[in-house]
């Protein structure tokens, strides 16, 4: 075979209408770095001078540090640069156009620099999952004259897209088909010369990819302006703030396969030309205010594998045709309000692999309807509506179903045999029937090899618990972690079976009419760190010999313990699509509850060895007898109720160790004595302690001494108040110097959480309404007094708040030097030129004016290393300032987001050192820790989890507060993480360098830090020896 010349090779190369570059084209834009590098095309010829100016440019305004920089030299040909693809120009001189610019995943930062719209001949621009910021050149969509592809992806890209195109005279040349904005902060409308432009591309039939998802665009979504032509194959509009009703105009995208727009504020119903774009396979719309029907046109969508409107406000029957959706793999309908009966059709849908309606109002006997054929399904949840009739045989037939629920319903009958044959099943609900047989059902039950968690709340109503151990085989429930059997009014007692479930860690048996005592065997079984025995009729004392539960008395043996992920959520809040929930068993907190019960002795001095316990329920009882002082070593107890009973003496006084505590009532006792004082103790209601009439203390504002009747008397007093006084001045002296740090820290890294973003929403304009106005308003002194320390009078010895709004130009944008707290930082220069940190707090705290003032104060007198000393405050209006020392060599947040061109950008070791050097400042905090507001440390834990996130991804926790929550975030990476797809949340600069074990590592940690359920985040100490731990496996293999 002759060999081409090459001229031809170029001409061929050349030409962009010939399969062999578009195949070139396709494999360098998906490529991975490592190969990108080694893509380079070498030429006889060389790029054109404006071209190559305009690519130095671009290499000027950006960084890869601390990656290997771009082989970009102004003394080499530009065509041979690393991500630049070149095609002869034709002008007939030799000269080369580029034609590709591809560089995704190269850990860049900076901005993009105009002069890439010179780039007369691009076509291709790849810049995705890099750290570029700023907004985009004014001029940049000029590039859609001639690019066929834009990726932008997964940047830190802000600000309203710049609203100048092109001339209108070149709208009609349009050839661009893939526009990728997604993931990065953009905000505002998209500009409609945006979107005429983008629909002159759609109109000319070569628009086919468009996403801009993950952002925070607003207004609506522009269906009718993209929908012109068939063209457009993917739409995706999801985690915006969109509103409005979705436009009609679909109807004309007759290729379209996803259309994707949930997670908006969308409102309105399904636009009926919606069913005419029959090439879609997903329709995904969760999470809007979507209204009316579902249309039986719906049914025409025969392609359709995904079918996503659950949490919406959707009406009326199932559409009854919808098993013409043959090819449907998850039909996702839940918290809405439809109504009616399953449609018989829906067997049709052979192909489901997850269906779920749950809090809906169906109706109808479930064993009117063959569920036989599904045998791919693997998640069923019919939960909380009105079905009837007994459980449906049909479904047993279901071989791959993995989860069931069929809770809140009206479901009545017994477990039949026939159960058995689903036998990959691992998590059954049926909670809130009317079951009945419960002996029946456990012998059938415990056939099932799988089942890790059974909850039959609320069934089996009066029946007699079988006590029996043989109830349960040798081969019985091996597999059980979870078992709910609450509020069936069950008679008899604690039955002898449970102690063969060696892998159970919840049992659940309150509100029943159980009787008899607690059996000492309860606390051998090995895992059980869960135990609800509230609401019964149980009498005798608390076991303590020996106290038994391993799983609350060691914390190794806790961490030992498998806490798998539950296939179905547990939801406190049904109608609610992802808040609270509990979606894996860490997530519930090592408790015993025994309240309402008729418990009687004296609470075992035993109980202190439960050093994981973190909730303590006794109230309600017949206890007598003291308070053990050993309850203090309880140091991760959160709740403790005594409430209720017959105790006395005093309340122990070491009770102020336990630093997490924020529930604890001993009402309605005989207790005596004058209440502590310090710690949480200081936070609590007085109600905690009414009932007591014997006891005393500034709690509950009665005085502990009565009025002196001589002189001698009130030196006596004196005496022993001084001494008091003293006592309680080092005491709460030591205890302010630990909360400093915590606090410190609290203020530095702490992030807020709301799922939906609404209530702690942090917008721009009321950060910096207050004072950006162009003057400098009148302050009033009083209310705007700045509180300066006296200890840090050498710094700066007088300031006013007038002089502050001067220092910082109004606070003005240009001095912002940090963001924290989804709040900002100044740079103030005063006017002898010394600088001060001004952090303007964002939002309504929770501490009125006078908690906040003495929190703050107590800030005011830490020293670490690690942290920045605070010297001073101020309260005015409707917001709160604090004043730091300027550090010149600037912040982590500084380091970490904005110091880019550099050579000193962190790299992961440092990183990981930085994560240790702040646990072991939270680290040396002792137990004499305390506080005057509700918080714990528990949040401050939640807090450094944010933090080495941040470290790991490189985003910065203010970039989850600009739309999403922090925790919509974290579900993201956890839900990687379950992939296997955990190193895609690392900060692509970190990346290929050796290190993601480590990171891995340390992610684990994050995740840990950072549960939704504040019972299951570890301590700092934990934390510090975790970290500590880090990489030392590799480190031995090396010594080895």
């Amino acid at each position: 075979m002759p060999t081409p010349s090459k001229s031809s090779r170029r001409r061929s190369y050349a030409s962009p209408s010939s399969s062999i570059i578009m195949v070139m084209s396709l494999m360098a834009f998906f490529t991975v770095p490592l190969v990108l590098s080694c893509l380079v095309i070498t030429v006889s010829s060389s790029c054109t001078q404006l071209d190559k100016d305009s690519l130095l440019d671009f290499y000027n305004n950006i960084s890869t540090e601390p990656h290997s920089p771009l082989n970009w030299s102004s003394s080499v040909d530009c065509c041979s640069w690393e991500g630049v693809l070149c095609v002869e120009s034709n002008m007939g001189n030799g000269d080369q156009r580029v034609i590709g610019l591809l560089l995704p995943s190269r850990g860049l930062t900076g901005s993009i620099s105009p002069a890439l719209t010179n780039l007369a001949g691009l076509s291709q621009l790849n810049l995705s999952h890099n750290r570029l910021s700023g907004n985009l050149p004014t001029q940049f969509f000029s590039l859609l004259s001639h690019l066929q592809s834009i990726d932008l992806s997964y940047n830190r890209l802000s600000d309203e897209l710049p609203a100048s195109v092109v001339n209108n005279n070149d709208k009609t040349s349009s050839i661009i088909q893939e526009v990728d904005l997604s993931s990065n902060l953009f905000q505002g409308t998209l500009p409609s010369s945006f979107l005429q432009y983008l629909g002159a591309a759609a109109a000319a039939g070569t628009l086919t990819s468009f996403n801009v998802s993950n952002n925070s665009f607003i207004g609506p979504i522009p269906t009718s302006q993209l929908c012109i032509n068939d063209s457009l194959i993917s739409l995706d509009l999801s985690y915006n703030k969109f509103n409005g009703s979705i436009q009609s105009g679909l109807g004309a995208c007759s290729k379209l396969e996803i259309f994707r727009a949930g997670f908006n504020f969308l409102s309105g119903p399904l636009p009926s030309d919606l069913f005419g774009a029959v090439s879609l396979r997903e329709i995904s719309l969760p999470l809007n205010q979507l209204s009316g029907n579902v249309d039986d046109g719906i049914a025409r969508l025969t392609n359709l594998t995904v079918l996503a409107l659950y949490s919406n406000k959707f009406r009326g029957l199932i559409p009854r045709d919808i098993g013409k959706l043959s090819k449907l793999e998850k039909l996702l309908l839940h918290i809405n309000n439809l109504t009616g009966t399953l449609p018989p059709s829906l067997v049709n849908c052979v192909n489901l692999v997850e269906l779920n309606l749950r809090v809906n109002f169906l109706k109808g006997n479930l064993v009117d309807f063959n569920f036989s054929g599904f045998q791919r399904l693997t998640t069923l949840d019919l939960g909380n509506n009105n079905f009837t009739g007994t459980l449906p045989i049909t479904l047993y037939a279901c071989k791959s179903l993995a989860a069931v629920r069929l809770a809140s319903n009206d479901l009545e009958g017994q477990i039949t045999p026939d159960i058995i044959g689903l036998e990959s099943l691992s998590f059954l609900s049926i909670s809130t029937n009317y079951l009945r047989n419960f002996t029946g059902a456990m012998k059938i039950l415990a056939g099932l090899k799988n089942l890790s968690s059974l909850v039959l709340s609320k069934n089996f109503y009066n029946e007699t618990m079988p006590y029996d151990e043989r109830l349960v085989g040798p081969g019985g429930f091996q597999k059980l972690q979870v078992l709910s059997l609450g509020g069936c009014n069950f008679t008899g007692q604690i039955p002898r079976w449970l102690a063969r479930l060696r892998m159970l860690e919840v049992i659940d048996l309150s509100f029943n009419l159980m009787t008899g005592s607690i059996p000492p065997w309860l606390g051998t079984l090995p895992q059980l760190f869960y135990v609800d025995l509230s609401h019964n009729q149980l009498t005798g004392v608390f076991p303590a010999e020996p106290i038994g539960f391993p799983a609350l008395t060691s914390q190794q043996t806790n961490d030992r313990i498998v806490r798998s992920y539950l296939e179905l959520p547990v939801f406190i809040v049904p109608q609610n699509a992802y808040q609270q929930q509990y979606n894996q068993l860490s997530n519930l907190p090592p408790a015993i509850y025994l309240g309402n019960n008729g418990l009687s002795g004296n609470i075992p001095k035993e109980i202190g060895l439960m050093k994981v316990l973190h909730q303590l329920d006794l109230g309600g009882n017949n206890f007598s007898g003291g308070i053990p002082v050993q309850i203090s070593n309880l140091t991760n107890l959160e709740k403790l109720d005594l409430s209720g009973n017959q105790l006395s003496g005093e309340i122990p006084s070491s009770l102020e160790s336990l630093h997490f505590l924020s529930f604890f009532t001993v009402a309605d006792n005989d207790l005596q004595g004058e209440i502590p004082r310090g710690g949480q103790f200081d936070t609590l209601p007085p109600s905690s302690f009414s009932g007591n009439p014997k006891l005393c203390g500034s709690a509950i504002q009665r005085s502990c001494y009565s009025p002196p009747s001589d002189s001698t008397t009130l030196n006596k007093k004196t005496t022993r108040n001084k001494s008091k006084i003293i006592g309680l001045s080092l005491a709460v002296s030591f205890a302010v110097v630990c909360i400093i740090i915590v606090y410190t820290v609290r203020t530095l890294f702490k992030r807020r959480i709301n799922p939906r973003g609404d209530p702690d929403e942090i917008e721009q304009e009321s950060t910096f309404a207050d004072y950006n106005n162009g003057f400098y308003p009148e302050v009033d002194k009083k209310a705007g007094q700045v509180v300066l320390f006296p200890n840090k009078a050498n710094e700066i010895k007088d300031l006013t708040m007038s002089e502050i709004l001067k220092a910082t130009e109004n606070f003005s944008l240009a001095n912002i030097i940090g963001s924290e707290d989804c709040g900002f930082v100044y740079r103030a220069t005063l006017p002898d030129g010394n600088k001060l940190a001004i952090k303007k707090l964002a939002g309504e705290s929770a501490l009125t004016e006078r908690e906040f003032k003495a929190e703050v104060e107590a800030l005011s007198t830490a020293r670490h290393k690690n942290l920045v000393a605070l010297l001073g405050y101020c309260v005015h209006d409707s917001f709160r300032l604090l004043i730091y020392s300027y550090i010149e060599n600037g912040s982590l947040d500084y380091w970490l987001h904005e110091k880019a061109g550099t050579a000193f950008q962190l790299d992961w070791p440092t990183r990981l050192k930085i994560a240790r050097g702040v646990t072991c400042t939270l680290g040396y905090i002792p137990p004499e820790y305390g506080q005057a507001s509700e918080a714990t440390l528990r949040g401050d834990v939640y807090s450094f989890g944010i933090l080495m996130l941040e470290l790991i991804t490189g985003r910065r926790p203010l970039d989850m507060c600009k739309t999403k929550m922090p925790m919509e975030q974290v579900l993201w990476m956890q839900q990687m993480r379950s992939e296997g797809k955990q190193d895609q949340v690392f900060d692509p600069l970190l990346r290929g360098k050796g290190f993601e074990e480590e990171m891995r590592q340390v992610l684990d940690v994050a995740f840990t830090c950072v549960s939704q359920n504040p019972f299951k985040r570890p301590s700092i100490r934990e934390v510090v020896d975790w970290l500590k731990n880090v990489g030392s496996a590799k480190q031995h293999q090396n010594e080895d």
